[in-house]
């Protein structure tokens, strides 16, 4: 697979498992490629995102899916992670809150402290949470 630059979105859906946390990690790898500065990091926070939507959403109920988007430009990173919305939206914990059994703060922890930008939004029953990485 050739390395393009400023490549348009890929997105590819997975069922809301936490089996296929690998799986959506090997296609951001494929996405972003091996050699991108920031691969490290956007894998960790893909597995941070989609173990949060196998835990926490709604799509954790039988059948549920979530769907990983990667849009890899010329100066950032951006990655998506949507999933059928729970009855609770992403949090940004108090990190004195993040020890204990509040583990699944940790993620957004990793998020907010590694991405250049985050945030989320909510529509047609989905939330979508997404982070922008700097550096191409």
């Amino acid at each position: 697979m050739g390395m393009s630059v400023a490549a348009g979105p890929r997105s590819m859906t997975f069922a809301a498992v936490r089996e296929q946390v690998r799986a959506a990690r090997t296609f951001a790898a494929e996405v972003i490629g091996e050699s991108h500065p920031q691969a490290d990091a956007v894998l960790l926070l893909v597995s941070e995102l989609v173990t949060n939507s196998v835990r926490h959403s709604g799509s954790a109920a039988p059948g549920g899916l979530v769907t990983v988007t990667v849009t890899v430009g010329s100066t950032a990173v951006r990655v998506e992670v949507a999933d059928r919305s729970g009855d609770s939206t992403p949090v940004l914990r108090a990190a004195a809150l993040a020890g204990g059994d509040a583990e699944g703060s940790r993620g957004l922890g990793l998020v907010d402290a590694l991405a250049a930008r985050w945030g989320y939004e909510r529509g047609g029953g989905l939330t979508t949470t997404w982070f922008e990485l700097a550096g191409a």
